[in-house]
């Protein structure tokens, strides 16, 4: 019997495309500007090259990866302008996110029947407490956990250990609890080696090149879609 329903943060409950997309720009143009003598081929090539890199072992601190890309031209980047950019740059993705439409009906909904969680990786801004998920209280208002992963020696996910620690906070184990999140690696790998039933969401309002993957998992392009007219969830619920 599910008892619970954990989320994934941005492109889950948020929509944070359009300002991911401003700052990369903002970033490109910047770091392309200060890096002597490159072309931009070569420039663009490797940063999307060292980008993937980071993004495919959970670390988002765009410092540390700014940092290796004037590393990669045998050059370095002023320490106190990089720090600067990137406080600008979540500054940017903060301003641009918003709750998806149906968001907020959604959570009102589950809550009457579920415990709700957000499990969420930290995206390398500096110091803790500093997720984003906090400018958002109409969503916040609505969990009983919030777990920022990648932040107070808990390691990011797709690690098992951010899950496990949930649903112990939760009082639930492994199989009475849902996952639902947009990454395949970070969010269904993840919530499938801790034992919880995942649910994968590619939202029809998120413009991305979705993973073909051989594996078989609920797959939903609405957050409504989670639940029936009566509340009920629409998965695991045998």
């Amino acid at each position: 019997m599910i008892k619970a329903v954990i989320f994934d943060f941005g492109q889950t409950l948020v929509d944070s495309a359009s300002g991911f997309r401003t700052a990369e720009k903002q970033a490109e143009q910047r770091l392309f500007e200060n890096i002597s003598q490159v072309d931009w081929d070569d420039f663009i090539d490797c940063y999307r090259r060292i980008r993937r890199r980071f993004v495919g072992n959970s670390d988002f601190s765009r410092i540390a990866m700014w940092k290796e890309l004037f590393s990669a031209f045998d050059q370095k980047g002023d320490e106190m302008q990089l720090k600067q950019w990137e406080t600008e740059y979540w500054e940017t993705v903060k301003n641009c996110t918003k709750p998806f439409p149906e968001t907020e009906s959604v959570l009102a909904r589950l809550k009457t029947m579920f415990r709700l969680a957000v499990i969420t990786n930290t995206q390398g801004q500096r110091g803790s407490g500093t997720h984003r998920i906090s400018l958002f209280p109409e969503i916040e208002k609505y969990l009983d956990v919030l777990i920022v992963s990648g932040e107070s020696g808990i390691p990011a996910k797709p690690d098992p250990v951010p899950f496990l620690l949930c649903l112990e906070k939760l009082g639930v184990i492994n199989n009475e609890a849902v996952f639902v999140g947009d990454d395949w690696n970070i969010d269904m790998v993840g919530a499938k080696n801790a034992g919880i039933h995942p649910i994968w969401l590619k939202h029809h309002l998120v413009k991305r090149n979705w993973p073909d993957v051989e594996e078989t998992v609920p797959v939903i392009t609405s957050l409504d879609q989670l639940i029936d007219s009566n509340g009920m969830l629409n998965f695991y619920s045998e």
